[in-house]
């Protein structure tokens, strides 16, 4: 199957980040020279996606003047002399949608997701991909590409391996023989743990599960956060097959100090030796 969209949720306030995300939107915080969301993007792109479904605070700025054309800058590059900078600074040839997210109405990774979900074709799959977390790849191949691939006409998610010693820090996932998703088991002890998989919120998500996840979100729950696994779990226990693919890149991720300060050192240490 053919798929052309992604959904990037990015409208959370970064409060693991704070004081930095008061003026510094969270999927924009840099590894290397880039925002951390751009590997999220520069995936997708390789992976033939055409169209990127942003989904954003309202106070969201800074992802929108980074992905679109500033002539003034242009201007000066060229009056400068300094052409061979333009192509680091010229908006990629997909299609950018805004949508926002009112940070006073429900929360959860379900409800960014279910914002774009009536914007899709019906019977149209879509990847679904966080926005302050990567996979680093060195040989620039895309792991999107590989969840299309797995997925077929159904559905498949991104997993990561970890050290046995610290599966109890994530939702870990569990498969059956055939490498199809059983279940997430969140942060179990380690002699629990049916894995040293992990998930890092990535997707290859048919209609029928992200019309699950829009159903989610329009149910009124008294307390707590619209989880994206939810639905996902009762897409499975519907009899949908969701394959579980392991991630060949690095996972980066930037939502603490010390995972942001390690994904700057394996980027910047692979620029230094290239």
């Amino acid at each position: 199957m053919t798929i052309t969209k992604a959904i990037i949720p990015v409208a959370g306030w970064g409060t693991r980040r704070l004081p930095i995300t008061k003026a510094i939107e969270k999927c924009m915080l840099p590894i290397g020279n880039r925002p951390v969301v751009d590997y999220v993007v520069q995936d997708c792109i390789k992976a033939g996606i055409t169209d990127i479904y942003f989904v954003i605070g309202e106070q969201s700025n800074q992802l929108r003047d980074y992905y679109r054309s500033n002539i003034d800058l242009n201007d000066y590059l060229r009056r400068n002399g300094k052409e061979n900078l333009l192509p680091l600074v010229t908006p990629p040839k997909i299609r950018f949608h805004y949508i926002t997210q009112s940070s006073y109405a429900k929360y959860g990774t379900a409800v960014p997701v279910s914002l774009v979900v009536p914007l899709l074709n019906e019977g149209e799959s879509a990847v679904v991909l966080m926005g302050d977390d990567c996979i680093y790849r060195q040989d620039d191949l895309s792991e999107v590409a590989r969840l299309i691939k797995a997925a077929g006409d159904d559905s498949a998610m991104l997993g990561t391996r970890v050290p046995h010693q610290d599966v109890s820090k994530y939702g870990v996932l569990e498969t059956n023989a055939a490498g199809e998703f059983v279940r997430i088991i969140e942060k179990p002890n380690i002699d629990d743990a049916p894995s040293d998989i992990v998930n890092v919120s990535k997707y290859v998500l048919n209609y029928k599960a992200l019309k699950l996840i829009e159903q989610y979100a329009e149910i009124d729950k008294v307390s707590g956060e619209y989880y994206i696994t939810d639905p996902i779990n009762q897409y499975v226990t519907d009899g949908g097959r969701l394959m579980v693919v392991e991630a060949e890149g690095q996972y980066l991720d930037s939502g603490t100090v010390e995972g942001w300060l390690q994904a700057n050192q394996i980027v910047i240490g692979n620029m230094q030796t290239q």
